[in-house]
């Protein structure tokens, strides 16, 4: 016997406990499969809480719904939740009166033997106890729920940072994404009329402009942080409100009245004296009353606090989505950058190409110019008078030597310049592609 393992749940639905005896190895949703079948309530909607709020992990067995040891375990309790329901308002009947107590009820006058009478109000006195203890599991519900609540809203705190931390890099981003790109237009249209000059790449940088203001878009998160700030304040206000704490002083102080009158009719010699049970019936009807008040309020507030949850999970996909959104603009702005960085690159390498290609040719044209010119002119130093022959204006052997060094020296400034030409057309080709 010591070696069962037995699993009570409380229905928060319908106040109710359920027990099972767990099999050996048994898995969690063999366990949930069994709960339905008693419960009604299907095996998705299902929520399993501990005391401490957590949810039953449905990779481990079903063992861990059992507290290791004797002591407590058989009042150890995992609480039921319908995950389909945030309105918990009953009708919760409170537990049924044993036979002899709901004599007494029905004739609260009528006179009983004091040994018979004992034995009636020790029944009375454990239904009492009973009506209390029930409030406080389920208060104990309450709290659960309440613990989770709070595990959610501390994931939701977790993820809004995330997201607004997430923004604020977007929008530093973008701000410099916009400065630079501004800078970058106004400095390329003041070089256009003596440098280079590409349509298509303008046209692609004012795209870049207007795209990253779309990106913008995503930053944009207001809506998102209103609704979590207006969950914290209910939050608050729920943790902040008299439910939230137990409310059975009430029935306590009944307990211990009903203890009490027990206790004075057991000092009483078991005479032939007879007696009644109006005060013993008074604190079983002030109990059973008291019950349904607080009964009422915890399950007004837990419905409340299943309500903020529900919002909860409601908004977490919202912000993922739009995590994905700023994450998503802030790689586009990125690669924008990074894509107009490399085409300014670009340009200062086709301006440098182009610097070098003038300095070559300046170069071949001040070495023409400093060729011997003597060798072209006519041999008019001797006084003659007669036109010259036409191949005296010949240069000797060793003027044309000189003269054929030149003709190779501008015929290989020429490929050179044909060639440095014909990549500036290839790089500028390139450039308007891209």
């Amino acid at each position: 016997v010591l070696f069962l393992q037995i699993v009570h749940i409380l229905n928060m639905t319908s106040a109710k406990i359920v027990s099972f005896l767990l099999h050996p190895e048994e898995s969690l949703h063999s366990l949930q499969n069994r709960i339905e079948f008693e419960t009604g309530i299907s095996t998705g909607n299902q929520e399993l809480l501990l005391e401490t709020g957590i949810c039953l992990d449905p990779r481990k067995p079903a063992s861990q719904c059992v507290i290791d040891g004797v002591r407590g375990w058989d009042s150890y309790m995992v609480y039921l939740f319908d995950k389909s329901k945030t309105v918990y308002d009953g009708p919760f009947a409170s537990r049924s009166l044993s036979d002899c107590v709901n004599y007494i009820v029905q004739d609260s006058k009528i006179q009983l033997p004091i040994p018979q009478l004992r034995k009636v109000w020790a029944e009375a006195v454990h239904y009492v106890i009973g009506l209390k203890e029930d409030y406080s599991r389920l208060f104990q519900g309450q709290r659960a729920a309440m613990l989770s609540l709070l595990r959610y809203n501390a994931n939701l705190i977790k993820m809004k940072n995330n997201m607004v931390s997430a923004s604020q890099q977007l929008k530093a981003k973008l701000e410099f994404f916009h400065q630079s790109i501004r800078l970058d237009l106004e400095r390329y249209s003041d070089q256009m009329a003596y440098g280079i000059s590409s349509e298509k790449m303008l046209k692609a940088w004012k795209e870049m402009e207007e795209k990253a203001s779309q990106c913008a878009q995503a930053e944009d998160i207001g809506y998102l942080d209103e609704q979590i700030m207006a969950l914290h304040t209910e939050i608050v206000e729920l943790q902040k409100s008299p439910y939230a704490r137990r409310q059975g002083e009430v029935m306590e102080s009944l307990e211990q009245r009903a203890i009490d009158l027990y206790k004075q009719l057991k000092t009483r010699p078991p005479d032939h004296a007879y007696s009644d049970s109006t005060d013993m019936v008074k604190i079983i009807v002030q109990t059973v009353q008291s019950q349904d008040r607080v009964l009422k309020e915890l399950f007004g507030h837990l419905s409340k606090l299943l309500g903020c949850k529900q919002k909860i999970i409601d908004l977490l996909p919202e912000i993922e989505v739009a995590l994905n959104n700023i994450k998503e603009a802030d790689n586009s702005v990125m690669q924008m950058q990074g894509k107009r960085q490399r085409e300014i690159w670009h340009l200062l390498k086709i301006a440098c190409t182009q610097s070098s290609s003038r300095s070559l040719v300046s170069s071949s044209l001040e070495g023409t110019a400093t060729a011997p010119a003597a060798t072209w002119l006519p041999q008019s130093s001797l006084g003659s008078t007669a036109p010259p022959h036409p191949l005296s204006s010949l240069a000797a052997p060793e003027d044309g030597e000189n003269f054929a060094d030149v003709i190779r020296e501008n015929v290989n400034y020429l490929e050179l310049f044909s060639s440095i030409l014909q990549e500036v057309r290839q790089e500028q080709s390139s450039m308007m592609v891209s």
